[in-house]
């Protein structure tokens, strides 16, 4: 048995003076002591979880994750530092509340003949004030009203007064306090094994009904509350958060995934197909890699993700890890049968209805005349018009770093790779369309790196796991707001979807071809690039994302959503609560910039009609 920490009294000086600096100077407190012992506090708050116990249980884990805590392996100090703390932050917040937090010694719901996955157990206490009743009731109904995806919570009473043990009460004078146990269901029985997914649940359980405890407690005490009891969470990245994004971000800076997938000989492909009567597959030619893909992937996984303390971040983290190793994955298969398979576990597969809606565009929008070549923007003036959009956006932001490249090694179009923009030299462009390809490309892509960069989190810059689809259809949307989606452009992106459907049910490049060109009226060349496009690399499924992240971002606008927060960084749909949350916590700004084409005459009316609710097939100008 361990001995009894001693508490030295220089140990409860060093707090008082940290609580000091917290409070006048908003200096948080990240202060270690004897036998894992800690107390983090990000800024003044009215609770403290606490936690007395080894380090490897859920509990610990939700504490941990907190704005406000404290670890601890002797009761007698625990309830010392939470007396000094909540002294403090009760003059400093007008109310503070402890929550205790610890597991039962037994799931005792569990047995081996039960025919079904029984409930857990969740025993709760508190204080006999108003104010500590309303926290436990709101415990109690956010912790059983969770949606249970193994088993349900039983909530009930934790009887303090017949427990043998001394429990953290009993050290508190005067001391608002909550007291929550719960059953280690995450433990595998007769073993020291756990199931994580079944743990990363239960943490996440347990801090969001704390908080929500927390805000009943404030609603009580007849306190201004919080507009979301989520804004209570993490205010600061502590060390480990951020050396693990740099991590997973200098793995993600280490290869251009697009630009390792696209062809160098695009235009010699397209004269050897010609030649072949547009039969046979043309060879394609790729970049060498310039990295080691084994390496990439043990420095992927070398990164940690166990002590980040904080279980949304973590999450992102741990996505962003499983979509690079995807990533690199394909790199390695490349020119392979598994580079299509490996694409569809990246980017899914083509939806019956998203067919549906492509082949509808493709049979009801009509095409239009190929535009006059003597009309058409040379790359060298696209390059102008793009450096004179940079340039505005500087204006309004110095930091706003970009460049342009024409490139020759480029397939014909425009490509955004981090902070630059290359153009293919063999890129022609109706002027019409010019302001809607750079508002997609600069307005949007480039855009939402710079934002993504100004942020704590390198990964916002990179893009979070699954964020291509969301970003493309907002630029897709900038380009119907800038008065530039033409039927031309909107059959396009459908022909995309179906050129994937076919590429992923086992059609070959020429097949796909007669399609696009014979049954849904595409010019010959411009069905040859989009074929070119679905089957670089062994199979390319990204096409059908574009067309997915339209209906994504017109479901948004239609159901009241803001696109604001898609600027903050390169998010997808899915990210939007946690953006919002992060956000509520103060862990990220507003977007340093917003597309110039939001604030433009053409665009106002537009934005309003795609908020009424609008179809794709609305948006051709």
């Amino acid at each position: 048995m361990k001995p009894k920490l001693v508490d030295p009294p220089s140990l409860l000086a060093t707090i008082e003076a940290d609580l000091d600096a917290l409070v006048v100077r908003g200096k948080p407190i990240r202060h270690d002591f004897a036998e894992g012992g800690r107390l983090h506090i990000d800024r003044p708050l009215p609770f403290l979880w606490v936690y007395v116990g080894p380090d490897h249980t859920a509990a610990f884990q939700a504490a941990s994750a907190n704005a406000s805590y404290l670890i601890a392996t002797d009761i007698g100090l625990a309830g010392e530092i939470c007396q000094l703390v909540a002294m403090r932050m009760r003059r400093c917040c007008g109310a503070f509340l402890v929550v205790d937090m610890g597991e039962l010694a037994e799931d005792r719901f569990l047995s081996d003949d039960a025919p079904f996955l029984p409930p857990f157990e969740i025993a709760l206490a508190s204080g006999e004030t108003t104010e500590e009743k309303a926290a436990l009731n709101r415990f109690a109904a956010a912790a059983s009203g969770r949606e249970a995806k193994y088993r349900t919570p039983r909530v009930g009473d934790l009887d303090l007064v017949a427990s043998p043990r001394q429990h953290l009460p009993d050290a508190l004078v005067d001391v608002a306090w909550l007291t929550v146990r719960f059953a280690p269901v995450y433990r595998i029985p007769g073993s020291e094994r756990i199931y994580p997914a079944l743990r990363d649940l239960i943490v996440a359980n347990m801090v969001d009904s704390a908080l929500q405890a927390v805000s009943a407690f404030l609603k009580a005490s007849k306190l201004e509350t919080p507009k979301t009891h989520r804004s209570l969470g993490r205010r600061v990245f502590i060390d480990t958060v951020a050396r693990a994004d740099r991590a997973i971000d200098k793995v993600a800076s280490a290869f251009d995934f697009l630009l390792a997938v696209t062809p160098i000989n695009a235009e010699p492909a397209w004269q050897e197909f010609k030649a072949g009567g547009f039969e046979r597959t043309p060879k394609l030619l790729y970049r060498p890699l310039e990295f080691e893909i084994s390496t990439e992937k043990r420095n992927l996984y070398s990164v940690s993700l166990e002590h980040l303390e904080d279980p949304l971040l973590a999450g992102l983290l741990s996505e962003k890890q499983l979509e690079l190793d995807l990533q690199l994955s394909m790199l390695a298969a490349r020119e392979t049968p598994r580079f299509k398979e490996l694409g569809r576990a990246l980017y899914g597969g083509v939806e019956t209805t998203l067919a549906a809606l492509a082949r509808s565009i493709l049979e009801h929008i009509a095409s239009e005349a190929p535009p006059k070549q003597d009309r058409s923007l040379s790359a060298e003036a696209i390059a102008s018009a793009a450096r004179e959009m940079i340039a505005g956006y500087r204006m309004a932001s110095p930091d706003f770093d970009a460049s342009v490249e024409i490139r020759s090694d480029l397939p014909a179009g425009l490509l955004v790779s981090r902070n630059r923009l290359f153009i293919s030299r063999d890129t022609t462009l109706p002027p019409e369309r010019l302001a809607a390809l750079l508002s997609h490309e600069i307005g949007v892509h480039l855009l939402t790196y710079f934002n993504g960069n100004m942020q704590g989190l390198s990964i916002l810059r990179s893009g979070l796991a699954g964020y291509e689809g969301m970003q493309e259809g907002l630029a897709v949307l900038a380009e119907y707001l800038v008065g530039g989606m033409t039927a031309a452009r909107l059959r396009l992106i459908a022909a995309r979807v179906i050129a994937c459907q076919g590429m992923l049910d086992g059609a070959m490049f020429g097949e796909t071809f007669r399609i696009l060109n014979q049954d849904y009226g595409l010019d010959r060349r411009s069905a040859f690039n989009v074929v070119l496009r679905v089957f670089r690399g062994g199979g390319f499924a990204k096409d059908a994302i574009y067309l997915r992240g339209v209906i994504e971002v017109l479901d948004h606008l239609k159901d009241g959503g803001s696109l604001t927060p898609f600027w903050i960084g390169k998010i997808s749909a899915t990210h939007f609560g946690a953006i919002q949350e992060l956000s509520a916590r103060g862990l990220l700004q507003a977007p340093r910039l917003e597309p110039a084409f939001l604030s433009s005459d053409t665009a106002r009316p537009r934005l309003k009609k795609a908020m009424a609710g609008m179809n794709p097939m609305q948006m051709v100008a």
